[in-house]
């Protein structure tokens, strides 16, 4: 029966063995064919001259076709020859036969065993098949050797497969049939680690390496049924991992090495996986330990004897990053896992793992040819010794070590002229940031006001912000200066307003925070003035708009709950007001806070300091009083502090616009159209209320909403006669405050109607004839107004205008007022109409086209 076995085997290889031979062959054959038409084509396509597009169209839409599609595609063309090239490349160099041979005999050796124990057909004990099995071996490795000169290929891959086998044989004699001691089978595999260490080294044979470690790598995987002891399978791979580096020792085999380190934590991984217990841990850590360490130095020994074997004017810091870097993250996230989560423990590793690749990289930095490698080692070792931090202290305290570390980190990047410190330094800012902030959203506990570990490690953050933003500034990178200065302030002021909510007395919470940006921008002005920058004057200007915004929004919720005592906070607006002058005047001494387009920050600083006065007096005046004063009387005091800001920009410039009188007059314009606006938005704000002037009867035009109001008109006005109006709105402003007049007007008669009248403040005051009639009145004396004046001046546009509005008052009469006929008003509003059509039509007929034209 095996016999018949061993000929079905031979007869199922031998075809497969030829057709393989075929399938080279023929590769080779294409490729020498491919190489010669090359070849003669090419100097027939160098000498032709460039034939012309057949057609116009064809040459378009190849140039249509976009680059990137195009470059794409001859990425993955050349990518598509390189794995053909490489897979025929393995296929046809070297003995082919023998390499396939060698890997599907492994298989069916293994397959032949297992299957023929399982059945029966073998007689023979144990002892007697693996002592064949390792016979024949010895035998086709001395064959091997002998023949290593003649068929060299032939011959190594002979000797690989010989070491493979034995090593086979020895494991299952040892761990599978218990017919070895296991010290005795240990020395054996020793012998031949050694022997294949030895043989390849002496025969500069990566092939034999390669297969012979392959073998011994998969050896147990194909052997073992059960888990074995983890003592025994990681002294067989320790084994085999000191063999690898012994080679290592004497040759620069890559492939070899990657190999050892992939299998090793591989299969280590997976035994970890699959079968490790806590009481593994004793066996499992010195073998990891022995790992770590013999792939921590195989990159070592290369650069050393490349630094050896070069000559003094050449040099090659080439490293292998695979295996630099990967060993100690694999290796660490291993350790990890036998530690099972222990902080404290793993810090510790952490730390250790940092100091012994700091020693290293010490020693790797003395010389200049392995310097790159050294400074890996560096970087491993600031790596490992930032893991350590979190994990042996809490959140907020290793915020605080990240972001000095990071700040370090760009200085030293800076300091070298390299760009991966100076990215590292802003990425542990940036880890510090989300690491403090995730402590501050799940910990928001209550502490001694400063003095917490909160606050001392957001302050230490922003501090290593705002020294990297200098450092970069120093070192000619603005951009990267502008967004370490956002984080640093971003920081102290998200910080410190923290602190105010959580412990500052809530009467004094708005003063607090005025002061925090008072103090602040006047920091920023005092660096502006000794080394000017853009990004410094943008930081005084949002500082100051940011204390706009939170005394708008004081004087927003007081104006929601009118009956309750809103915050004033009188010292921190003292504060923003006196040391916003000296920011301003910090800004004015250079030119980069006054010259960007549309508005400088200068300009920005300036409109927010001028508006927190009118601000701060609108909330004061807002206040609830203990005299018996209607709320108009309060509104309308509420729109002086703006209309006087208004009017001293328009006649007395050089008062308000201090200490930038004269670089102020390029933004005069924009201040006043800021003005314009919040005076604009309070009035409409002021029409829909009725205004009563309590204690004070009503008086028409003379209460207080309509006083203020026309003062907001009269004020525009001036602004636009000053000059000082938006260009945009210049032409139409006229027509705007007129439009604005007649509004104030029609909402004056209906306050008339309500207060003097009786009328209800509602739109159900809009069907009492009363008000009809005052309307009408009101509309066709304004209309007769602008005739008599467009006729006069001559000005044709005013006139056709109030013929319009009186139309409007003719379909007001037929469509609304005629249901008032049965009484005196609707007759009145009807008589008087008509009268001063009549009068008008005498008096100021329409101006002639021509006139007009002519004026």
């Amino acid at each position: 029966m095996p016999l018949l076995l061993t000929l079905l085997l031979l007869l199922l290889g031998l075809p497969s063995l030829v057709a393989i031979v075929a399938l080279v062959r023929l590769a080779r054959l294409t490729r020498r064919v491919e190489s010669l038409e090359a070849a003669l084509a090419r100097p027939a396509t160098e000498d032709a001259p460039a034939a012309p597009s057949p057609g116009g169209k064809a040459e378009t839409s190849a140039s249509r076709r976009p680059h990137w599609r195009d470059g794409l595609a001859r990425r993955l063309a050349s990518g598509a020859r390189r794995v053909r090239g490489a897979a025929a490349g393995w296929l046809s160099e070297g003995n082919l036969p023998v390499k396939i041979g060698i890997l599907v005999l492994f298989a069916g050796l293994v397959a032949l065993i297992r299957h023929a124990s399982t059945q029966g057909w073998l007689t023979l004990s144990i002892e007697l098949r693996l002592t064949g099995i390792a016979a024949l071996a010895v035998a086709a490795l001395g064959f091997g050797w002998q023949q290593r000169r003649t068929r060299r290929a032939f011959a190594l891959s002979l000797q690989g497969g010989a070491i493979g086998v034995l090593l086979m044989v020895i494991f299952a004699a040892a761990q599978r049939f218990a017919l070895l001691p296991l010290p005795l089978a240990f020395l054996l595999s020793v012998a031949l680690v050694a022997g294949l260490g030895v043989l390849g080294a002496l025969q500069n044979a990566l092939a034999l390496a390669m297969l012979g470690s392959l073998a011994g790598f998969l050896a147990p995987l194909w052997l073992a049924r059960a888990p074995g002891d983890p003592l025994v399978l990681f002294g067989y791979y320790a084994l085999l991992n000191l063999g690898i580096f012994a080679i290592a020792w004497v040759r620069h085999w890559r492939l070899l090495d990657l190999l050892g380190f992939v299998a090793t934590f591989a299969i280590a991984t997976a035994w970890g996986v699959l079968d490790y217990s806590p009481r593994h841990y004793a066996v499992a850590q010195p073998f990891l330990a022995l790992f770590f360490l013999l792939y921590l130095l195989i990159p070592i020994l290369h650069a050393r004897r490349r630094q050896a074997q070069e000559s003094q004017h050449r040099t090659d810091s080439r490293i292998d990053g695979s295996l630099v870097f990967g060993t100690p993250l694999v290796a660490f996230g291993l350790q990890a896992a036998l530690l099972e989560g222990e902080r404290l423990s793993l810090a510790l590793c952490a730390l250790g793992i940092a100091l012994l690749y700091a020693l290293l990289a010490s020693w790797l930095l003395r010389q200049a040819r392995t310097r790159l490698l050294g400074e890996a080692h560096a970087a491993l070792a600031l790596g490992f010794a930032t893991l350590a931090i979190p994990l042996a202290l809490s959140a907020r305290v290793s915020a605080a070590l990240f972001a000095v570390e990071g700040a370090a980190l760009i200085w030293l990047g800076l300091r070298q002229h390299r760009l991966l410190p100076r990215l590292a330094g802003l990425a542990l800012q940036l880890v510090a940031g989300l690491t403090l902030l995730g402590s501050l959203v799940f910990a928001w506990a209550v502490d001694t006001p400063v003095a917490n570990a909160a606050f001392m490690a957001g302050v230490i953050l922003a501090a290593a912000g705002l020294v990297s933003a200098e450092t970069l500034w120093r070192g000619g990178y603005p951009r990267w200066a502008l967004a370490a200065l956002a984080w640093g302030l971003a920081w102290w002021l998200s910080i410190a307003a923290r602190e105010i909510d959580l412990f500052a007395a809530p009467a004094m919470a708005d003063d607090w925070r005025l002061a925090l940006l008072a103090l602040t921008g006047l920091a920023l002005a005092e660096r502006y003035r000794r080394r000017p920058a853009a990004a410094l004057a943008w930081g005084v200007a949002g500082g100051l708009l940011l204390a706009v915004l939170l005394l708008a929004g004081a004087l927003e919720r007081l104006l929601m709950a009118p009956l309750a005592t809103g915050p004033l906070a009188p010292w921190g607006w003292v504060l923003v007001m006196a040391l916003g002058y000296r920011q301003l005047q910090g800004l004015a001494r250079h030119s980069e806070a006054l010259q960007d387009e549309p508005l400088p920050p200068a300009a920005w600083a300036q409109g927010a300091w001028l508006a927190s006065t009118p601000l701060f007096l609108s909330t004061l005046l807002l206040q609830p009083l203990p005299l018996n004063l209607a709320p108009a009387w309060q509104l309308a005091a509420a729109l002086l502090p703006w209309l006087t800001l208004a009017a001293l920009l328009c006649h007395r410039p050089g008062w308000v616009l201090r200490p930038l009188a004269e670089p102020a007059q390029a933004w005069r314009v924009s201040l006043a159209t800021g003005l314009l606006l919040v005076l604009a938005v309070a009035w409409v704000a002021l029409l829909p209320r009725a205004g009563a002037p309590f204690p004070l009867p009503w008086l028409p035009l003379a209460n207080p909403l309509a006083l203020v109001q026309w003062a907001t008109l009269l004020v525009a006005w001036q602004l636009w006669r000053g000059g000082v109006w938006p260009a945009a709105a210049d032409r139409h402003a006229p027509a705007l405050l007129g439009a604005a007049a007649f509004l104030l007007l029609t909402v004056e008669l209906l306050r008339g109607a309500h207060l003097a009248g009786g009328a209800p403040w509602s739109p159900a005051m809009l069907e009492l004839g009363l008000v009809q009639t005052g309307l009408t009145l009101l509309w066709s004396l304004l209309g007769v107004i602008g005739w008599v004046l467009g006729s006069r001046r001559r000005q044709r546009t005013l006139w056709q205008l109030s013929a319009l509005l009186m139309a409007v008052v003719l379909v007001k009469l037929v469509a609304v007022d005629r249901q008032h006929l049965g009484n005196l008003l609707g007759i009145a509003s009807f008589i008087g109409y008509g009268l001063l059509c009549i009068g008008v039509g005498f008096i100021a007929p329409a101006p002639p086209r021509q006139q007009e034209e002519a004026t």
